[in-house]
């Protein structure tokens, strides 16, 4: 069995889709998108502050409300390789830039 350290360890060493997404609402088609170094654990946080009601965004708060979970899908936009040879890469400011760039090229207009 595996210490807790090693676990701890393992876990530091594990790399994470990061990039930028879209959850849709397939009623309305309206888009939010994120970016995130973790998409799958960012993608958790917001429906877990909309599963309690207090999401920031309240247009999608209320859509979210009015619709039910089951008319929203996640979906991945741009994925963001991690270099690991570069220690000095900002992925935060890398990742902004992709979600710029993806939002021009495919012309996403009904943002929330």
């Amino acid at each position: 069995m595996k210490t807790k350290k090693e676990l701890k360890d393992e876990y530091k060493q594990m790399k994470f889709p990061m990039g930028v997404f879209q959850v849709k609402n397939i009623c309305t088609n309206k888009v939010l998108v994120d970016n995130s170094l973790d998409m799958e654990s960012k993608w958790n946080r917001h429906q877990m502050e909309l599963k309690f009601g207090n999401h920031g965004n309240r247009d999608f708060q209320k859509d979210w409300n009015q619709y039910g979970a089951e008319n929203f899908v996640f979906g991945v936009l741009a994925e963001l390789k991690n270099d690991e040879g570069e220690n000095n890469v900002n992925y935060n400011l890398e990742l902004k830039t992709l979600q710029d760039m993806v939002l021009q090229e495919f012309e996403v207009k009904n943002l929330y």
